[in-house]
């Protein structure tokens, strides 16, 4: 009965964390400057319009908030395991 709650507040709560780990690492990428920064400065401008996109047409097809947050982790989630790599 509460299962679904449940995920959703989760799945938010660690989109929180996982967000705030993007940010620090793309800040430290970026106060380094060069190429590899602006590249990077680019796929977050665009990524931000195209997962805002995903999310409005789930919106518009009946989808939940659960796949919303849901989408938004699974993207940030994959930033967080690429930033973490880059050295």
């Amino acid at each position: 009965m509460f299962a679904p709650w449940w995920k959703l507040g989760m799945d938010a709560t660690m989109l929180a964390f996982e967000s705030q780990q993007v940010i620090g690492l793309r800040l430290a990428m970026l106060s380094l400057g060069g190429s590899a920064a602006q590249v990077e400065a680019q796929r977050m401008v665009t990524e931000k319009m195209v997962a805002a996109g995903e999310a409005a047409l789930l919106v518009a097809s009946g989808g939940t908030a659960a796949g919303v947050v849901a989408g938004y982790r699974r993207k940030v989630r994959a930033n967080a395991r690429r930033l973490s790599k880059r050295r």
